[in-house]
């Protein structure tokens, strides 16, 4: 277990109203009247204000830290309100990033909340990082979390990471420079990228919605404990919730002794296998040119690669389901017709992409995949089909 100094100063006087707003607080021994000057003097930035990110700014806010920055380019969906707790269905079509401000001055007017509507890339992440003191990430996919990663560490600021998906979450503190040589980030438990497609994402595997103010808080917890220098930090630890067992268990972190030193930014999807597999022009399909295909009585074998929990929620009509671990394993490949053209589809694209490559590397020259999924089918060719 590690214990930190405080990160930030304490800042000016608490006015009457902020006494009284922070009354709980306060009369705790260990953060008392300079752990919450400290947390009104702190700057955090987080990244995505969606499920992890609802919890997590609110708690923030709530606590009284001064400055929350938001970074987020997305739009609210009806499916996010299932649990982005930060938004609600007013807020549907609307930028995240305004809904999530919105809230959070609702609830605490005296925080300054700074909107980054930007994809957060090598261009121009170190930028966002250094106006910020501590740094927390709940994002769904293996770029982000090594760019975030790596941005802190060339900064030197924390980054509380959070993951979760379907009944599970993972927390931990990650800080490449912490005092006393504790220092370990996130290359030190994931050195590499997994696979594309061995780790779905939440939007393709779900999440119980629940989970999130679990994981989201517990987030929040340690970076309070961070800015004020309060109790021991996962720094060097693995935090893992079964909300099924109800049971928590923690793993000790160990720095990678052959980890070379980070002291620049690549290109992350790149490193983590995210450049599409089939670059061929004829492998992607738009929902348009399936509908005229599918209209002019053209023999057509169209495989659905989801699971069949997604299957019985939606499907297009004539589609055939064949899970993609089954095409991956080769399984299912003897299933698939040699002299029709084969079209793949899933949720939004990324595991038909995946399905894909395997399909033409074991010979069939026919085959693409459909651009989008059948979220993007819905948006173009159906929209009554329900959306999940």
């Amino acid at each position: 277990m590690v214990h930190l100094p405080p990160l930030v100063e304490p800042a000016g006087e608490l006015t009457p109203e902020e006494v009284a707003r922070y009354s709980r607080h306060l009369i705790i021994p260990n953060v008392g009247i300079d752990g919450q000057k400290r947390l009104r003097h702190a700057r955090v930035l987080v990244v995505g204000a969606g499920g992890l990110g609802s919890p997590a700014l609110l708690y923030l806010a709530a606590a009284g830290v001064g400055t929350l920055g938001i970074v987020e380019f997305d739009d609210v969906e009806l499916s996010n309100l299932q649990r982005q707790i930060i938004h609600g269905r007013s807020d549907v079509g609307r930028p995240k990033a305004e809904s999530a401000r919105d809230s959070i001055l609702e609830l605490n007017d005296g925080v300054e909340v700074r909107l980054h509507r930007v994809r957060l890339d090598s261009s121009n992440a170190l930028e966002l990082f250094e106006n910020y003191d501590l740094v927390l990430d709940g994002t769904d996919n293996f770029a982000t979390r090594y760019l975030v990663n790596d941005a802190a560490a060339i900064v030197g600021i924390p980054y509380v990471w959070g993951s979760i998906y379907r009944f599970e979450g993972q927390v931990s503190v990650f800080w490449d420079g912490a005092p006393d040589g504790a220092g370990i980030n996130y290359r030190d438990l994931y050195p590499e990228a997994p696979p594309p497609g061995m780790v779905p994402s939440c939007a393709e595997g779900g999440v119980l919605g629940v989970l999130c103010a679990s994981i989201g808080s517990i987030m929040v917890t340690e970076a309070v404990k961070l800015i004020t220098g309060i109790g021991d930090t996962l720094l060097g630890r693995l935090m893992i919730y079964d909300a099924l067992a109800m049971s928590y268990r923690t793993v000790g972190l160990s720095r990678d002794p052959h980890r070379v030193p980070i002291t620049e930014l690549i290109d992350y999807e790149a490193f983590c296998g995210v450049v599409p597999a089939v670059e061929s022009k004829d492998a992607t399909i738009t929902a348009q040119e399936l509908r005229t295909m599918l209209d002019s009585g053209r023999e057509v074998a169209l495989i659905d690669v989801r699971e069949p929990v997604e299957w019985d929620i939606v499907r297009i009509d004539g589609a055939r389901l064949i899970p993609k671990d089954r095409i991956l394993s080769g399984a299912a490949l003897t299933d698939l017709p040699q002299h029709v053209p084969i079209v793949l589809y899933c949720k939004t694209g990324i595991r038909s992409a995946e399905a894909l490559a395997a399909v033409v590397g074991a010979g069939f020259s026919d085959a693409s995949h459909l651009q989008g999924g059948i979220v993007e089918w819905a948006k173009q060719i159906d929209p009554g089909m329900p959306i999940y």
